[in-house]
């Protein structure tokens, strides 16, 4: 057993690192890149442009740079940000709590939603239930999510109005300005993300469990629990479900790195201040520093999760540890 840990540990360390080379690579190339802000201003001379490649160390050759990034990194250091000057882990730790709030909320409904709609499929398969589910599913993979979060918005946020004439439902934000704090305020702006969010989740969740479910329920135990008299609900949660879930447990557990890096459509259309909109926002002013952090940040997230599902696995079944 800790033969095969010590294994898995250091392929996902040298992952990383392969993983950081070609990141830090490709951001590196970028044509124009971030000098291109200052290039394009008359009142910079080369003089200028040259004390300001200096400084930010544009002039090292990209392995030099990367060595400097990585033994920085190593001690905790991911750099500044070239926008604000502020230290990117610091500008990343201002925008988490907003992320896993609306991130973390998405996935509690996404569950509540996905699983028993996902089980009423199974168990009442080509019904008609079973038809609009698979048909609404399958539109929620389809649409495109930028699509639909400003369909919410054209809808919910300009055409439906309240009663005081204000719209239904705030389009964007995560409360409403010149506003003391309030927790009814928090969740009207949070309806539209989550719901965007939700709609496009529980859709895959939902036709995940159901074909796991299919799977299940014609299983011999599942039959020998019905002819012991069981009631059709005992046999469903209790030995069905609790067999048909484990993948999609799994699938959660894989997808829990997204709770750091946010939704960069949803947080964009809705102006959320979190993760994903930080992002979106450092690459369209070419700020290396911060996009950088943040995709390592979740490039360890989602290596780390998968490396935790493997220990699991060798831990309920032997046999994963010898191949």
């Amino acid at each position: 057993m800790a033969i095969y840990f010590t294994r898995r540990v250091l392929q996902s360390l040298f992952t990383l690192i392969v993983i950081s080379m070609i990141l830090y690579g490709l951001i590196s190339s970028v044509p124009g890149g971030f000098m291109s802000a200052y290039t394009e201003r008359s009142d910079f001379t080369q003089e200028d442009l040259a004390r300001i490649r200096a400084k930010f160390g544009l002039d090292d050759p990209i392995p030099v740079r990367y060595f400097k990034w990585l033994t920085a990194m190593l001690q905790g250091d991911m750099g500044n940000s070239f926008t604000t000057k502020r230290p990117v882990l610091q500008e990343i730790a201002d925008r988490l709590p907003n992320t896993l709030l609306l991130m973390g909320i998405m996935l509690v409904t996404t569950l509540l939603v996905a699983i028993p709609l996902g089980i009423i499929s199974a168990v009442k398969q080509y019904t008609w239930f079973d038809h609009i589910m698979t048909t609404v599913a399958f539109a929620g993979q389809s649409l495109p999510v930028f699509w639909f979060g400003l369909l919410l918005i054209i809808v919910f946020a300009v055409t439906l109005k309240g009663g005081n004439g204000k719209p239904l439902l705030p389009g964007s934000g995560m409360y409403t300005l010149g506003e003391p704090f309030s927790i009814a305020d928090r969740i009207k702006h949070l309806i539209l993300p989550v719901s965007m969010l939700t709609f496009v989740s529980a859709a895959g969740y939902m036709r995940y469990l159901r074909s796991s479910m299919l799977d299940v329920i014609h299983e011999d135990y599942v039959r020998t629990a019905r002819a012991k008299g069981l009631k059709e609900r005992l046999v469903i949660y209790r030995h069905a479900l609790r067999n048909a879930i484990i993948p999609l447990v799994t699938l959660v557990a894989l997808d829990l790195p997204s709770l750091f890096g946010g939704a960069l459509f949803t947080e964009t259309i809705f102006a959320w201040p979190g993760i994903g909109r930080l992002y979106f926002t450092a690459a369209l002013k070419t700020d290396y520093p911060l996009v950088m952090a943040v995709l390592m940040i979740e490039s360890a997230l989602i290596i780390g999760s998968n490396l935790l599902v493997d220990f699991i696995y060798a831990a309920l079944d032997p046999r994963i540890r010898l191949s």
